[in-house]
């Protein structure tokens, strides 16, 4: 087949995609895709309703139902699809199941009790497992990490302080702190004994390492809990939990949320309502309506099923939708491009959030992620969408709107900048690692560091606005040069991973004035190239973050992670190469009678190792701006 001819099979296959991602546009010119994660996010929601009094026969079945459905074959569940078996999710599904009615008995619940046991039992999940656990009087408080409410009062430049934890963190240390004080216990009529070991504890780390201290300091904190709850220092403790509730109800989002993602939500919940706020108080109101929004109910053939998205991602998928389209061809002017715009202008962020906390005196702008995000806007989302925004041409009133919000963006994002020239997703030099020898710490990134995907979004950005010899861009290169890999990769902060790391860094640089000739390029495009699989595509196991020896830029060719490639290999020059001609030819001949991708492998990353996340939208939208640019070069 010569080029011409895949040249031509490319663009049929583009315009069935583009079509297809017009189809899915919503009415007020917005994209969300599904985002898909694990069961924890549905066995933790039918938690929740049981703690609050709230669970009833038709949403526990329905949830139940999802549950087992997502049970592979040897009883277990996992954190991503074809991953391992998890041990902490397997427990919290199975004891959801049980509270649901599922027999121990039955078949199905005897496999995943014997996986638990043969993996450690309880005693080995992590802290927020038990801590689920605790709230049911199915573990002891006692053994689990304090976090005290105090903490609320420490100033921002002291070490541990709530600002020195991730903005996902932070928001859900806070009411962990009130729910960690308060202890409470809501017994349930079931018993956990047949997933128990009795295993002993870990042994503590030497006392003279960071992580030692802070486990021996917990003693303290545990001694410090019975004064506060009884000694002189119990106004003080109550004064802390009261700005602790004051901090948490100032962060709720419009949509009812906190940060639009589940954990903070569930826990704020849990915590304002310990404190006495009833369920029918507007701000929990707000709260449990707004789950509402964030769960999908389909037919099955074995009945309806309901989940819950961990978090929506509706600015996210229209830039990266936007994108796609003007890369496909279709003209700045477009209808559907317009009215994508313009709801992309309308959701600017133009208030002050946790990230002034480190940038005071900057002035807001940018973009969030979900629908109603104010709090937490990020960079990442910024770049996106100023660089999707920047290929659209709207009339003369909303064009100078659009062209203002890119302004206000652009200045927040440079203000947004860490001192060693890198950029993290939601705050500004959050670097600081003592809070990852805390014993709470056993799940989940808590910290939010620059990262080569986050940098390469914005040096892009930067570079597209013809910012190439700004300071702020120079230093996001030197950056970048310095944070390559040795074998010649990027790693991949929110991305799977060191394939979208790279399909990242490399656009960027090159749009930045690093010529493709240059040794970093050519070591990452040989990279790419060595990496790629023999069916043409390419893939990255999730593994790639716990076990890279094994699992870096190997696994299952999806087409979110073949388009990543391509868009790499393409801005290098590298359009006549076999590589290339390979990676187009995997798209063209696994697209779908629809237009779509079929990618059930997940490929995009939460908190690595731990979380990660099934973007819906990106089998699609990648791919075309692969293909876009493929065909339109």
């Amino acid at each position: 087949m010569t080029q011409a001819s895949v040249r031509e099979d490319a663009k049929a296959a583009l315009d069935r995609a583009v079509d297809y991602l017009l189809s899915l546009q919503d009415e007020k010119g917005f994209w969300k895709g599904e985002l898909e994660t694990n069961v924890t996010i549905e066995a933790e929601d039918l938690l929740l309703r049981e703690f609050l009094g709230i669970r009833t026969p038709d949403i526990t079945a329905e949830t139940a139902r999802w549950i087992r459905a997502k049970q592979r074959s040897d009883g277990t569940w996992a954190t991503f699809y074809d991953g391992p078996p998890d041990l902490s999710t397997s427990v919290e599904a199975y004891v959801a199941l049980k509270l649901a009615g599922d027999d121990p008995a039955a078949p199905h619940m005897e496999k995943a009790a014997a996986y638990i046991r043969g993996a450690g039992g309880v005693e080995r999940t992590r802290v927020f497992t038990r801590l689920w656990l605790a709230l049911f009087g199915l573990w002891p408080w006692d053994d689990l990490p304090t976090l005290p409410p105090e903490m609320i009062f420490l100033p921002s430049w002291f070490p541990l302080n709530i600002y020195d934890w991730g903005c996902w963190a932070r928001q859900t240390v806070v009411p962990l702190t009130i729910v960690s004080a308060l202890r409470p216990v809501r017994p349930i009529p079931l018993s956990i004994d047949e997933i128990r070991t009795g295993a002993p504890p870990p042994p503590r780390d030497p006392a003279w390492t960071i992580r030692g201290f802070f486990q021996r300091l917990d003693d303290l904190l545990r001694g410090y809990r019975r004064v506060a709850d009884h000694g002189p220092a119990r106004l003080f403790r109550r004064l802390a939990m009261r700005r602790a509730a004051e901090w948490i109800i100032a962060r709720q989002e419009a949509d009812g949320s906190w940060g639009g993602i589940q954990p903070p939500w569930v826990y704020s919940l849990i915590a304002l309502h310990l404190l006495g706020y009833p369920l029918d108080h507007p701000v929990l109101r707000r709260g449990l309506d707004g789950l509402n929004g964030f769960t999908i109910r389909e037919e099955t053939a074995d009945g309806a099923v309901r989940r819950l998205e961990a978090c929506q991602s509706p600015v996210w998928d229209t830039a990266l939708a936007v994108t796609a389209l003007r890369d496909a061809g279709l003209p700045a002017d477009h209808p559907r491009v317009q009215a994508a715009a313009r709801w992309l202008v309308g959701e600017e962020v133009r208030v002050a959030g946790d990230w002034a906390v480190r940038r005071p005196g900057l002035p807001p702008g940018g973009w969030a992620f979900e629908f109603a995000n104010d709090n937490y806007p990020d960079t990442d989302d910024t770049a996106e969408v100023v660089l999707a925004l920047r290929r659209v041409r709207l009339e003369d009133a909303d064009q100078q709107a659009l062209e203002a919000a890119v302004r206000r963006a652009t200045t927040w994002v440079i203000g947004m900048q860490s001192t060693d020239g890198g950029w993290g997703a939601f705050d500004a030099d959050n670097t600081r690692e003592l809070v990852l020898r805390l014993p709470f710490c056993d799940f989940g990134a808590v910290i939010d560091p620059p990262s080569a995907d986050v940098t390469a979004h914005i040096v892009e950005m930067l570079a597209a606005l013809g910012m190439r010899d700004h300071p702020a861009t120079v230093a996001g290169v030197r950056w970048l040069l310095a944070h390559q890999e040795p074998d010649g990769s990027w790693f991949g902060r929110w991305g799977a991973n060191h394939i979208y790391g790279t399909g990242a860094v490399v656009p960027a640089l090159i749009a930045a004035g690093v010529s493709p000739d240059t040794p970093p390029i050519r070591r990452a495009i040989r990279w790419l190239e060595e990496h790629q699989n023999p069916d043409g595509g390419w893939g990255e196991d999730l593994r790639s973050y716990t076990d890279p020896a094994l699992w870096v830029g190997r696994g299952v060719s999806t087409a979110s992670q073949t388009a990543w490639a391509l868009l790499a290999l393409l801005a290098a020059g590298e359009e006549a190469s076999p590589a290339v001609d390979r990676g187009v030819r995997w798209l063209v001949t696994t697209q779908q009678p629809d237009g779509g991708w079929d990618e059930p492998h997940y490929t995009g990353t939460g908190f690595p190792g731990d979380f990660y996340i099934n973007y819906h939208l990106y089998r699609l939208v990648f791919p075309i701006s692969a293909l876009g640019r493929y065909v339109n070069r």
